[in-house]
């Protein structure tokens, strides 16, 4: 029984740090005046790379909050 509460809580945590990393994601799109959905249609790598960065430290973040 404990090993399905784990699993729903992993689960729950998981859906939580995916929507706040959403909500990052978001954010950050209306803080910088440039259309990023735009320039990854575009394929601009170095916009793909910042938002991969902006991921990866929200990630951090949401996962620390989170443990």
């Amino acid at each position: 029984m404990e090993v399905l509460a784990n699993l729903g809580l992993s689960l729950l945590f998981g859906l939580l740090g995916i929507v706040i990393m959403g909500i990052g994601y978001l954010v950050f799109d209306k803080l910088i005046p440039a259309d990023f959905n735009k320039e990854l249609e575009n394929k601009n790598t170095a916009v793909a790379i910042v938002i991969a960065g902006m991921l990866i430290g929200v990630a951090i973040i949401v996962s620390k909050v989170i443990a």
